[in-house]
């Protein structure tokens, strides 16, 4: 049981903490985007040139190889999956894993929409990860790097074989500028710009390894494709793409945004630099988890933690004694009243999550606010909690 806090006295100065749309950089103001290229179109010679821009400085902040092809997609996070899964899938059989939701539309998409006969699921419940060591190389595997509704991401990718068959497809949009991601296991990485860096929505980005880029130029899938999914025109690579001559019109606001982001980016010391910044903020809630009784990681191992979409659970003995929609209703009251107060917006878990909050920690986050967010947090549980 608790008794009634005392209403914190200092608040987060940014007490933005989704899990997409992401806050915005430290410092970020619409001045950032007084250099956009808007009214012009995205096809002159200036506009492919900030379209290249924003994927060489991808590239370079990121660490991706130089044979590895970067292109900017439709649709976000989710235009770049599909386009990958319905270009490359049916030439092997595929391993699809899924831990969270988003891993579950994939499942979904692969096995009703595609209707991949020779697809084989494995699946964990939320707060763990399938077991890596069923997978089998040598046909495809379909995964996501970090679970965005679960807070479970995969330790490393000692798992995936340097000798694969398989391509490997991964959906790291929570993960790409937050994590290490294992280039040489990757084919197909896929992110949207308004998760760790906090970019404007509804444009993807798709990165594919010389492998993929083969299967593109070897493997005509047998299904129509849609426009925005064409990767390769009659047997040969859309190299344009890669180039900056996007398959449909981009927004050059959110282009200049991303530019921006980038640049805030290198000039911290790049993906080392964004990667400790995540890794403080995941350090700051786990400190008060292990101070604080009635709250958890949904994620059990330790390794496995996101340090991005930090997923929590409250383990109180009267609210685990509590049903499915007593428990939603007792947290939906907890993020209410940290709305209310301007503590702390759009901390619920996901939908489709179990109930409890999830707190952003990517780059973009200044400890210091979620420092200052913490007394918020069990000031608000204690509003709810029985006296």
């Amino acid at each position: 049981m608790s008794g009634k806090m005392p209403r914190p006295s200092v608040k987060p100065r940014n007490p933005c903490f989704s899990s997409g749309p992401c806050p915005k950089r430290p410092g970020w103001s619409t001045a950032s985007l007084d250099a956009a290229l808007v009214g012009r179109s995205h096809r002159s010679k200036p506009g492919k040139a900030r379209l290249k821009a924003a994927i060489d400085l991808t590239r370079e902040v990121l660490g991706v190889p130089a044979d590895y092809r970067i292109g900017i997609v439709p649709a976000s996070d989710t235009g770049a999956v599909e386009m990958a899964l319905w270009s490359l899938l049916g030439a092997r059989g595929v391993d699809v894993m899924a831990w969270e939701s988003f891993g579950g539309e994939w499942v979904q998409d692969i096995v009703e929409s595609l209707a991949l006969g020779e697809a084989r699921v494995f699946e964990a419940d939320y707060g763990a990860l399938p077991d890596l060591g069923k997978l089998d190389f040598s046909r495809d595997v379909v995964f996501v790097w970090n679970g965005t509704t679960s807070g479970v991401k995969l330790p490393d990718g000692q798992f995936i074989p340097d000798d694969r068959a398989g391509l490997t497809i991964c959906d790291a949009t929570s993960a790409a500028f937050a994590m290490d991601l294992p280039w040489s296991k990757l084919d197909v990485v896929t992110f949207s710009w308004q998760k760790v860096l906090g970019g404007e929505g509804a444009h993807g980005v798709i990165i594919l390894s010389p492998r993929a880029a083969e299967r593109l130029t070897t493997y005509t899938p047998p299904r129509p494709l849609p426009k925005i999914f064409r990767l390769a025109k009659k047997g040969k690579l859309d190299e344009g793409l890669f180039e900056g001559a996007t398959i449909n019109t981009p927004s050059m606001l959110c282009v200049e945004d991303y530019l921006d982001a980038l640049r805030w980016a290198k000039s911290l010391g790049g993906l080392p630099a964004l990667i400790a910044r995540s890794q403080q903020n995941l350090d700051v809630l786990a400190s008060w988890v292990a101070r604080t009784p009635w709250i958890d990681f949904l994620a059990a191992d330790p390794a496995t933690r996101s340090n991005t979409s930090i997923c929590l659970k409250v383990t109180a003995p009267w609210f685990t004694a509590l049903d499915a929609k007593q428990q939603a209703a007792t947290t939906d009251r907890i993020v209410a009243l940290l709305d209310a107060e301007q503590a702390a917006y759009d901390v619920g878990a996901y939908r489709a999550a179990p109930p409890g909050l999830r707190l952003w920690g990517g780059a973009t986050v200044e400890s210091a606010d979620l420092e200052a967010l913490l007394p918020w947090l069990e000031w608000a549980y204690s509003e709810v909690a029985p006296a």
